[in-house]
């Protein structure tokens, strides 16, 4: 269950290492993207929020009443935004959480990377599918990446 003994390590262990680091700061890096996301949108706070999808949408010439940016607008509520910052907050405990774990080399930890990338793949095919173009294309490409290092370290632990 943890890593492996200096003993017990194979020719391909450091290489598995550099991977499974290389998967948990891409993971530390979606946390810190999420509180980053998280502060700022705490910070502005809701009516400065509104006022900006306002100005976004007539920037745009968007129609601001019956349409999406009107939903956006009543969503943006401070209520709204409070629950928004909790899920934003666990995403990022969460994706720590992972990031610790593959830094350790811990078996549970590639298997909430994989099976929680492989979640992904249905949906990152469709969007690719119904919207082809370089953006959905390389975040199929990083998952499927993530999907095989993790399941193959997977595979390869006793």
């Amino acid at each position: 269950m943890h890593a492996l003994p200096s003993a017990a390590r194979t020719d391909d262990d450091a290489p598995r290492r550099a991977q499974l680091r290389a998967v948990a700061v891409f993971e530390a890096a979606k946390g810190a993207v999420a509180l980053l996301t998280a502060g700022g949108l705490g910070w502005l706070g809701a009516p400065q929020l509104q006022r900006l999808v306002e100005s976004a949408a007539a920037r745009l010439g968007a129609p601001l009443d019956g349409s999406r940016v009107a939903w956006v607008e009543r969503a943006l509520s401070p209520g709204t935004l409070h629950l928004l910052l909790a899920v934003l907050a666990v995403y990022a405990a969460m994706r720590f959480v992972e990031a610790w774990g593959l830094w350790r080399a811990r078996r549970w930890a590639s298997w909430l990377g994989c099976v929680g990338a492989a979640l992904y793949l249905p949906f990152e095919i469709a969007e690719l599918w119904r919207h082809p173009g370089w953006l959905p294309a390389l975040v199929l490409a990083i998952n499927l990446a993530i999907v095989w290092v993790l399941g193959r370290d997977l595979a390869r632990r006793p």
